[in-house]
């Protein structure tokens, strides 16, 4: 079963929760996506936004794990919904 696209924001919005949580992981976010903690509040609602956010989470393994553990959901549901708030299509990178 796929995943909804309210299902998809409210899971992103969960790992933007998660980030600011995080003191070692937030800075990293921020550096990484040019993202102001301005941005944080002005742009949560932006599907745009929140891809951005599941795309920075799926960057490595061990923040999936400890996000997905911290909040008690499947390993593959970021990039579940990091597909639904692309419209279904998959992100390549080349």
């Amino acid at each position: 079963m796929a995943i909804s696209a309210e299902s998809a924001e409210t899971l992103a919005l969960k790992v933007l929760g998660w980030l600011v949580g995080n003191e070692e992981l937030l800075p990293v976010f921020l550096g990484a996506t040019g993202a102001t903690t301005d941005d944080l509040r002005e742009r949560a609602g932006e599907p745009e936004f929140l891809s951005s956010v599941l795309d920075f989470l799926m960057l490595d393994d061990s923040w999936v794990v400890d996000f997905c553990d911290a909040n008690a959901v499947p390993y593959d549901l970021p990039g579940q919904a990091r597909m639904q708030l692309s419209g279904g299509s998959d992100v390549h990178w080349t």
